[in-house]
């Protein structure tokens, strides 16, 4: 045996497991694909956004939250059907205890704190016990998902330095090695060596192979976003025909290629047909990846228009049910659809996912920081502004329909249906009440101190007021992102095999592990919920694969 742990994969959640077993004095292999300047993996381009339940933050914004409020919303979203999603709801309630228990203060342990404002995500599909978070539970961490991943590799890296963990990048596993009914090591390809900066595609050349035997194989290789071949091939009836167009929201490497490879070793992938895809995703003007997409993170006020023209009915509105927008979407016969805003709200409602487009955060500059509710524009949203393949701006909206048009002459929207749907709109802001439940909804957010504080709920106002221009229209793509299925795990983050016992010696966590149990989120997320979802299977993974060895 060359260590008593190997562990597949150096993202969030393998960093975290190698940490734990080391810490815990057992002798770890850290293998992965890509090179060192890839260390944490997509984590770390991430907004890193956690949710936690009834934190200091939330009380101080007058926000009443339990653990059963929680349980209510989390059940709610997931909707638990199949005979394979025992363990799923078992990693849930673990998940949401830990959110109103113990992960709050050990991520303090970590240098890991909060963004006074806790963000309103996910704000639901007009059910009670629907899905959607009642209350907002969305803890930015200052250094966004850089800040997160950056305690776990440091630990790693002294770690290497005394000696606890081997690691080896440019190494990518091809089989999983089994002796008897156990699994025992890896097999796989040593790749040539790329200096690529962080995130950049890197070559597939291979120039040796490996072997490395353990007592204990921990996999943690991520998920499918990258692979839109693969997201097609799983795409799920009920959310419509899969979208010809896609963008990518996370770095080629997130392949899913050790789904298959630990399928072959005896391992039972469950829930493939759940997945996470944003709705909202534009093309990255300066991008890193094939394909980089950013999300729009947008506040309640944006007219959301299908290909054809048409307004979403509620509930779909800007930040309240993805998976449910998505589903309406597919029926329209398009891969896109519509914002149609102003200026004013471009600049106050709009924030982008993603580490490098939040560098006041990212950097934890409380300066910078501070400026943004007083800032018209912020500079990154003003860069897409500027440079973004996906916006158009205009003085009326009869031009821009114009542009809109342009930009998909293969599906031109009529102007007279959109003015009227538009002045529909804007005519029920002349009386505090009306019918529209979109402004309804608007209200309600306003009444929110964290949303009124950082002017993520702009006071309602007409669209086509002049003294809030240009108008401004958004050309918005199906980003890929989340795989909410993967390998059935137990507690223990052991795999489980095809005769429902754990395969002896092998491990997962993370997104490859469907966040823990194959599908903690069953069908929809609430937000907060994947990198915290590594931080809590690769901790679980490490300590109880320690426990093993």
């Amino acid at each position: 045996m060359d260590a008593d742990a190997l562990v597949v994969g150096a993202g969030l959640a393998g960093l975290v497991a190698a940490h734990e077993l080391a810490d815990a004095g057992r002798s770890v292999v850290l293998l992965d694909q890509e090179s060192e300047a890839n260390l944490g993996g997509q984590a770390w381009w991430s907004f890193g956004g956690l949710f936690l339940v009834d934190t200091p933050e939330q009380r101080r914004l007058g926000i009443k939250d339990t653990l059963e409020l929680a349980w209510q919303d989390w059940q709610g979203s997931a909707g638990w059907d199949r005979e394979e999603d025992h363990w799923g709801r078992q990693w849930g309630r673990a998940y949401v205890e830990w959110a109103a228990g113990e992960k709050r203060d050990w991520l303090r342990q970590f240098g890991i704190s909060f963004f006074p404002v806790v963000g309103w995500a996910e704000r639901g599909d007009g059910r009670a016990g629907g899905h959607g978070n009642s209350v907002p539970r969305f803890h930015i961490p200052w250094g966004t998902g850089t800040g997160v991943v950056s305690p776990f590799i440091d630990r790693v890296r002294q770690h290497i330095s005394g000696g606890r963990i081997i690691y080896r990048p440019r190494h990518r596993v091809d089989e999983l090695v089994t002796t008897g009914e156990v699994v025992t090591g890896v097999r796989g390809s040593v790749l040539a060596q790329d200096v690529s900066p962080r995130g950049v595609a890197s070559n597939r050349d291979v120039v040796g192979d490996f072997e490395f035997g353990a007592h204990a194989v921990l996999v943690t290789s991520g998920g499918i976003g990258g692979n839109h071949d693969l997201v097609r091939a799983n795409w799920p009836d009920r959310l419509g025909t899969a979208p010809e167009h896609m963008i990518t929201g996370v770095p080629a490497y997130v392949d899913g290629r050790m789904l298959a490879i630990t399928e072959s070793a005896g391992g039972t992938v469950v829930n493939r047909d759940r997945m996470w895809h944003y709705v909202e995703g534009i093309n990255n003007w300066d991008p890193v990846w094939p394909h980089h997409a950013i999300r729009i993170l947008p506040g309640p006020s944006s007219l959301w228009f299908d290909g054809n023209g048409d307004r979403l009915p509620p509930p779909n509105f800007p930040g309240y049910d993805t998976l449910g927008t998505l589903s309406h979407l597919r029926t329209t016969g398009h891969d896109h659809s519509w914002f149609i805003t102003n200026r004013a709200l471009v600049g106050k409602e709009f924030a982008l996912s993603g580490s490098e487009q939040n560098l006041d955060l990212t950097d934890r500059s409380y300066r910078d920081v501070a400026k943004r509710p007083i800032t018209a524009v912020p500079p990154a949203v003003q860069a897409f502004l500027d440079h973004g393949v996906d916006f158009v701006q205009a003085g009326t909206l009869r031009e821009l329909v114009d542009r809109m048009n342009a930009l998909t002459p293969d599906a031109p929207v009529d102007f007279a249906h959109i003015e009227r749907q538009v002045l529909e709109r804007d005519r029920q802001l002349d009386n505090s009440f009306g019918k529209d439940a979109q402004i309804a909804a608007m209200r309600v957010a306003r009444q929110y101190r964290g949303d009124r504080l950082t002017k993520r709920a702009f006071p309602p106002h007409r669209i086509l007021d002049p003294k809030r221009g240009p108008l401004v229209a958004v050309r918005l793509n199906i980003l890929t992102r989340k795989s909410l299925g993967g390998l059935q795990t137990n507690l223990d983050s052991q795999v489980i095999g095809t005769n429902g016992e754990p395969v002896p010696g092998l491990y997962a966590a993370g997104e490859v592990a469907g966040f823990g149990g194959g599908g903690v989120h069953g069908y929809r997320s609430l937000e907060g919920t994947f990198v915290g979802g590594c931080l809590f299977s690769g901790r679980a993974a490490g300590r109880a694969a320690a426990r093993s060895v």
